[in-house]
């Protein structure tokens, strides 16, 4: 079996929202078969991306306990995930930005490969994640070169992943047939159902 390089990517993990749904627990933290969320998320990432960060902005004594650098938003009032990336950004080693959210268990384990490789093929500097389900918008690969547009954007106020993504050249790319790679916990009912499946996803 090949050995896996990893990318020249950041891998950023962003649980900085306040999980209304979850009537404010901080969904990250959350157990799947005894372990949180973003641990799992983390996990599926480790040996893919050079180097993974955090984007948090509360318990953040329990995300580092995690083992991966935590970060806060630098911006006021949770504006999103598009400022947690900007905020990981300002620490990030790598050349390449991907983020995933907190609350998809079960991506999957070749993304950073597909996403990096297809954006160095294409000569572009975006590339976003999708299945048969839709395009999942906020698992995007971004080049740090486009963090200076990105900081203008939510400066004039910009809060929506898609609408910043529609202003620039990006690829695409597509995923398989697994129903539960791109399940986002949104609810207590998404939950149950990731527990049913969770021996399916070792990581």
């Amino acid at each position: 079996m090949a050995k896996i390089e990893p990318r020249p990517v950041t891998a950023i993990v962003l649980a900085g929202g306040l999980a209304r749904r979850f009537k404010g627990e901080d969904k990250g933290l959350l157990e799947l078969a005894h372990r949180p969320l973003a641990g799992w998320v983390a996990d599926g990432l480790r040996g893919h991306a050079a180097e993974i960060v955090i984007s948090a902005n509360r318990n953040l004594l329990g995300y580092a306990r995690l083992g991966h650098t935590v970060v806060p938003d630098h911006l006021p009032d949770y504006p999103g995930p598009l400022a947690g990336l900007l905020s990981a950004a300002r620490t990030a080693q790598q050349e390449w930005l991907l983020t995933v959210p907190c609350d998809a268990p079960f991506l999957p384990l070749d993304l950073v490969m597909h996403l990096h490789d297809h954006a160095r093929n294409a000569s572009v500097r975006l590339a976003r994640a999708a299945d048969e389900t839709g395009t999942h918008f906020a698992i995007m690969l971004v080049h740090r070169d486009l963090m200076d547009d990105l900081a203008e954007y939510v400066q004039r106020g910009g809060r929506r992943v898609q609408d910043w993504q529609n202003g620039h050249p990006c690829e695409t790319v597509y995923f398989g047939n697994d129903p539960y790679a791109f399940l986002n916990v949104n609810t207590p009912e998404d939950l149950k159902t990731a527990e049913r499946v969770a021996h399916r996803y070792p990581r």
